[in-house]
C-alpha cells in the first residue's frame, strides 16, 4: 500500500494588506516530510494539561510502518504566520510541483494532504478546492484522497464532493494536530485496505464564529464535539467531524460547517440522518458561543485589571491585532496605552518592523535608540509611535532557520520586543530568547486571540482585551463583502434548517 503525503497549509485574513508569498512558506519535501517535526510537535506542549493523550507516533515514518504502508513524501508547505491572501504564482508553483510529485510517483492506493481549510489564494478563492480539483484531474477518481484540518476552515461543496475522508482539530487553544493526522491517515488506511469506498455529507452552517467564542473545553463546544465522537463511533460511520470556520475570512464559503462519512454507500442515508443531527446541534447552540476567559472591553480596563491584580503577572491578549488570525501585528494602540499610562512593568510581544530591529542591532546592547514603531504594516489602525529607550538585548536569528531576530527595546517600564519580521509569541521560550521571563513582569501583552497552549497553561492570569484591528472580535463592526448573506452575527433573523449541499460522490 503506497500513500503519498503532501499538502499546503496556510490561514490567510484576506482583508490584510499584506500579501502572503514563496518565502513566508517553510517547505518540506522527500524525507523531510517524514521526520515528523514539522507535522507532529505542533501544539503538543501542554496537551497531558487537559487530559489529551500525547501523540501514539513520533514521526510520519513511524507511524507508516505501524500502518504497514509505504509513505510517498512529495511536498508539504506551512505558512510560517497566518496573513494574507496567497499570492497566485507562488501558490501554483507549490500546487504544481504536488501535482507533478504525485504524476511521478507510480502506483498509488492512496493520497494524504496535510491542510489547514482557511488558504485563500488571489483569483481563486478556497486554495483547497483548487488543490483537490487539480489532483482529482491529474489521478483520477479511483484513488483514495484523506485529509487533516485545522478547527478553524472554511470549506466548499466542490472539496467535499472531490475528497473521500477528512479530520479536523478537536481542540482549541489547539494541541491535537498530531493526532489528527494520525486519524486522517489511519482511516484512509481502513478504507484502502477494507475496499470501502467513503461518502461524505457536508452542511454547512451559516455562522461566522471567532475561535475564541469556540473553545473546545467548554460548552457548547465541548458537549458538540462529543456528539461529533458518538456519531463517528456509530456502525457504518468513519468519522463526524465540526469546524467553527475562520470567521476573519470574507468569502463566499466562509461559515461553519458539519461532515459526517459514511464507510460505504449503503450507510450513506444514515450519514445524511446524522449530519443533519449535527448541523442542527450546532444551529442550536448558536447564541451560546461566548469567550472562555476573562474579557476587557478595551485596552485600558484591561491594564487596569492587571495593575490592581493580586497576581503577580498577567497576560492581556491584544485580541484586534492578533498575527495568528492574519492581521500585520503592528497596530500601534496598546503600547500607545501602555506608555500614556506610564505602566511601571510590562511586556509588549511584539512589534515586526525591520527597519527598527535593523537600528537596535547596529547600536548594540546598551544604545540609547529612538524608534518610530507600528502603523507601517497596517497603516488603517493607527499611525508610528516615536519612543526612546536603552536596547536591553538583541537576539541574532539563524540565517539558515526560518526564525525571527528580536531587540529588546526598554522604554520606561515597557519592555518593547521589536522583530524584524512578522511573527508571534506563542511559547514561554519565545519570549527567553529576547532575553526576557515573562513570568517575573506585572503584565504580558501578546499579539493574540486566545493564549496558545504554553503560554494559557502558564499565565497565573489571562485577559482579552476587546481592541481594534483587523481582527477584531465583533465582526458587526468589520467591512464584509462577499460572504453569503444571511450569516449569523451580520443577520439575526432568519429561518434555516439542515440542507446537505454535496452530493456525496463523484465517481465508482
Amino acid at each position: 500500500m503506497r500513500i503519498a503525503i503532501a499538502g499546503i497549509s496556510h490561514e490567510a485574513l484576506n482583508t490584510s494588506p499584506l500579501p502572503t508569498t514563496l518565502e513566508h512558506f517553510q517547505v518540506w519535501r522527500g524525507d523531510e516530510i517524514l521526520k515528523g517535526e514539522g507535522q507532529f510537535a505542533p501544539y503538543a506542549a501542554g496537551a497531558a494539561a487537559t487530559g489529551l493523550a500525547g501523540p501514539k507516533y513520533a514521526s510520519i515514518s513511524q507511524m507508516m510502518n505501524d500502518l504497514e504502508a509505504e509513505p510517498v513524501p512529495i511536498l508539504c508547505a506551512n505558512g510560517l504566520a497566518p496573513s494574507g491572501t496567497v499570492d497566485l504564482n507562488s501558490y501554483l508553483q507549490l500546487r504544481d510541483e504536488i501535482i507533478d510529485g504525485i504524476q511521478q510517483a507510480g502506483q498509488l492506493d492512496g493520497i494524504c494532504l496535510v491542510l489547514h481549510g482557511a488558504l485563500l489564494v488571489e483569483h481563486i478563492w478556497s486554495g483547497e478546492t483548487d488543490l483537490v480539483r487539480s489532483i482529482r484531474a491529474a489521478v483520477g477518481n479511483d484513488i483514495l484522497i484523506s485529509a487533516r484540518f485545522d478547527l478553524h476552515g472554511n470549506l466548499t461543496e466542490e472539496f467535499a464532493n472531490k475528497t473521500d475522508i477528512w479530520t479536523v482539530y478537536r481542540t482549541a487553544p489547539h494541541r491535537d494536530a498530531p493526532q489528527t493526522l494520525e486519524r486522517a491517515m489511519t482511516l484512509l488506511a481502513h478504507c484502502i485496505r477494507g475496499g470501502h469506498r467513503p461518502r461524505p455529507v457536508f452542511v454547512r452552517v451559516p455562522m461566522l464564529l471567532p475561535g475564541e467564542r469556540a473553545t473546545t473545553d467548554v460548552e457548547p463546544m465541548k458537549s458538540l464535539l462529543e456528539l461529533a465522537i458518538e456519531i463517528g463511533r456509530q456502525p457504518g460511520i468513519l468519522t463526524a467531524e465540526i469546524l467553527v470556520g475562520f470567521g476573519w475570512a470574507d468569502a463566499p464559503h466562509s461559515a461553519s460547517s458539519v461532515v459526517v462519512i459514511a464507510e460505504d454507500e449503503p450507510h450513506l442515508p444514515h450519514a445524511r440522518r446524522q449530519a443533519k443531527r449535527l448541523a442542527q446541534a450546532l444551529w442550536d447552540q448558536r447564541h451560546n458561543f461566548t469567550f472562555d476567559q476573562e474579557v476587557a472591553a478595551s485596552a485600558d480596563e484591561a491594564i487596569d485589571l492587571a495593575l490592581a491584580a493580586e497576581e503577580s503577572c498577567v497576560f492581556i491578549a491584544d485580541s484586534g491585532d492578533n498575527p495568528t488570525a492574519g492581521t500585520p501585528g503592528d497596530v500601534p494602540h496598546f503600547l500607545s496605552r501602555l506608555l500614556a499610562k506610564d505602566v511601571p512593568d510590562a511586556i509588549v510581544a511584539g512589534i515586526p518592523d525591520s527597519a527598527a530591529a535593523h537600528a537596535c542591532f547596529e547600536a548594540g546592547v546598551g544604545a540609547e535608540v529612538t524608534l518610530s514603531l507600528c502603523g507601517k504594516l497596517d497603516t488603517g489602525h493607527g499611525a508610528p509611535v516615536e519612543v526612546t529607550g536603552k536596547v536591553e538585548h538583541l537576539y541574532h536569528a539563524d540565517p539558515d532557520a526560518k526564525d525571527v531576530s528580536i531587540a529588546t527595546v526598554q522604554v520606561g517600564g515597557v519592555r518593547v520586543l521589536v522583530t524584524d519580521r512578522r511573527t508571534y509569541f506563542s511559547t514561554l521560550n519565545d519570549f527567553r530568547k529576547a532575553g526576557v521571563e515573562p513570568l517575573d513582569h506585572k503584565i504580558v501583552v501578546v499579539k493574540l486571540g486566545y493564549l496558545m497552549p504554553e503560554l494559557r497553561d502558564a499565565a497565573p492570569r489571562e485577559i482579552l482585551a476587546l481592541t481594534p484591528g483587523y481582527s477584531d472580535m465583533d465582526f458587526t463592526r468589520l467591512p464584509y463583502r462577499y460572504v453569503t448573506r444571511p450569516i449569523l452575527p451580520l443577520d439575526e433573523d432568519f429561518a434555516w434548517s439542515p440542507v446537505i449541499t454535496n452530493v456525496a460522490g463523484y465517481g465508482g
